[in-house]
């Protein structure tokens, strides 16, 4: 067997800008998956007037939407396969898809009708309600019975718990655990296909239950009989290929449809974004060469407590890494047992995703949920003085920031901490084109929080209140607004708000004593490190060296400027360490932090 090598798994690593999924596998402690983004104000439940029907379609479209499924189900078929024995199955996975699709859209325009004909807000209430859970059930169905990628899309609706309606996300929830198990045989006889050898080559012991199963792999235990390493193999279901191409045209066909009926939620974002990962996503050698990437890049920060498990090998549908395992972030039962301070796991936490948005090349893993990171209690401490190690698995989702976006980003969040309300709105525009009508929404959307408190200070704990007042909030009318920024913002700025998402989450979880004041800090206190990296580099485009006497005076004017934050951030962080030290928690803050 000829398996790729490391080296050239790394160059495959740099000679690409970067990879992309929406996808993640969901596998053990390290690979669970969840995602995030949009749906519609018509359809969030309330009695807004935001949620009035728009005039009935004339039945021509039903007539449209039936020959457009009926076309769809045929020409899906001949145009991806040509397998007669596959044919059927083809025929069907298209067929209740479409039918589905049709039912539900027919479903809601009675029940929007039916809503507009009485005054009684509960009324109102009930029927749309009932309609939400009638083709939530509906479409549960199909997504479990076409499987593989139809899985993992209602893995993905199922944590849309703010966009989508309840009835929605909770009907989904199963899917989180019910995901496709591959026989050992076929494990065995792509293992077989795609290497030449059988198991027993090179493995002395392969367990035949996978200790994890996802939509699209399963991870087995395994021991490399050259060395007697013990592994973890992340295999590709072998028959999820042959469908993609169809089950990716179908989601193309559904989201499309929605748009043409209900054309202010255009979610068709949503599937150019698996058209251009999932294809990624099904390599296990461009995942291998991120996993190699990121490790070789955090290999020059060892005061980062990061582990990224070694990559043996991978073929596409095949990928051998060192076994590593720990315990999920928010078993605070482990944490408190070794004695694992839950204020240094959110640091570092801070400190590592911060350092893959704003260091210089660095790479992006843009779905960091709870699934994807272990901790596990350190054999030695390291010269960061932690006594834990970080683990992060599930390398297939990630992005490069452009350097001027790095920049711009950096200096909209200093003026977010500031509460410098015009810097804000000015690189909002820079960094994702903002307007001044969008920019309240971009606000509390790149915050996860109220407009009001962005206005006042982010360094206070998100209440039970301001939570409640945001979904309301989208219910009265700003998710169809929320829906069309987010079809509008560049893509690589959606994954950034996924990741800083996914990580105010992990931070929330943790319950620590301190709420979300440091890992501010810790966020500034990059930004300003790139942002006077910018102004280091431009003083040395100049003409002259660092001692000529602009030159000198433009650079002790940029590091003066630096140092101000800096030691603020240091009084700041000290300050909070004491206050644990007593035993007070830092949660409310009424002022922002000048910076």
């Amino acid at each position: 067997m000829k398996p790729l090598s490391i080296n050239a798994l790394g160059r495959l690593a740099s000679s690409r800008s970067w990879t992309c999924s929406n996808c993640r596998t969901r596998l053990p402690v390290a690979y669970v998956k969840t995602t995030q983004r949009s749906f519609s104000r018509r359809y969030a439940t309330g009695s807004s007037g935001y949620s009035r029907r728009s005039p009935k379609p004339p039945r021509t479209r039903i007539t449209v939407l039936t020959a457009a499924a009926t076309a769809a189900t045929g020409a899906g078929v001949l145009a991806f396969t040509d397998d007669i024995k596959y044919g059927y199955e083809g025929t069907e996975r298209a067929g209740r898809v479409a039918t589905a699709l049709a039912i539900c859209i027919n479903d809601y325009r009675t029940s929007l009708n039916s809503r507009d004909q009485t005054e009684d807000p509960k009324e109102q209430d009930t029927i749309l309600k009932a309609c939400h859970k009638r083709c939530a059930e509906r479409t549960l169905k199909v997504l479990e019975k076409n499987g593989g990628i139809f899985i993992k899309l209602g893995q993905h609706l199922s944590a849309m718990t703010y966009l989508l309606p309840r009835e929605w996300t909770d009907t989904f929830i199963p899917l989180q655990d019910k995901c496709p198990v591959s026989s050992f045989e076929s494990i065995e006889a792509m293992f077989r296909a795609d290497t030449g050898e059988e198991l027993k080559d090179y493995f002395s012991e392969f367990s035949e239950q996978p200790i994890g199963a996802a939509s699209l792999a399963q991870v087995h235990l395994a021991t490399v009989k050259e060395s007697g390493q013990r592994v973890a193999v992340k295999v590709q279901h072998p028959g999820l290929a042959q469908w993609a191409p169809l089950d990716l045209a179908l989601t193309r066909f559904t989201f499309s449809t929605l748009k043409r009926f209900f054309p202010e939620y255009d979610l068709e974002w949503l599937s150019s974004e698996m058209d251009v990962s999932l294809p990624q996503e099904l390599d296990f050698q461009l995942e291998a060469a991120n996993a190699i990437r990121t490790q070789k890049y955090f290999a020059q920060l060892p005061e980062l407590p990061l582990v990224i498990p070694d990559v043996l090998w991978a073929k596409k549908r095949i990928l051998v890494m060192a076994n590593e395992s720990g315990h999920r972030l928010d078993d605070l039962e482990y944490l408190d047992s070794n004695h694992i301070d839950r204020d240094e796991v959110s640091a570092t936490l801070a400190r590592i995703f911060n350092e893959m948005i704003f260091g210089k090349n660095a790479p992006l893993h843009c779905d960091p949920h709870g699934g994807n990171l272990a901790i596990r209690k350190a054999a030695r401490r390291r010269r960061g003085g932690a006594n834990f190690e970080i683990i992060i698995y599930d390398h297939g989702l990630y992005r490069d920031i452009p350097e001027s976006l790095q920049r711009s980003y950096a200096k909209m969040w200093l003026a977010v901490i500031d509460g410098d309300m015009p810097a804000m709105k000015r690189y909002a525009h820079e960094v994702a084109g903002i307007t001044d009508e969008q920019f309240p929404l971009f606000a509390s959307a790149i915050t996860g929080r109220d407009f009001t408190v962005v206005r006042s200070s982010i360094l206070q704990t998100r209440s039970e209140d301001e939570k409640k007042s945001m979904g309301d909030a989208l219910q009265e009318g700003l998710l169809s607004n929320l829906v069309t920024m987010l079809g509008q913002v560049p893509r690589i700025i959606l994954l950034i708000l996924k990741t800083n998402d996914l990580t105010r989450s992990l931070d929330e979880n943790l319950h620590t004593r301190q709420g979300p004041v440091r890992s501010f800090m810790i966020l500034a206190r990059y930004c300003a490190r790139t942002v006077l990296r910018e102004q280091v580099e431009e003083i040395r485009a100049r003409p002259g060296s660092l001692l000529w006497p602009s030159n000198a005076l433009r650079f002790m004017a940029a590091w003066m400027s630096f140092l101000r934050v800096e030691l603020k951030l240091e009084a700041f962080e000290l300050w909070l360490a004491v206050k644990r030290m007593v035993g007070l928690r830092s949660l409310d803050y009424g002022t922002t932090v000048s910076l």
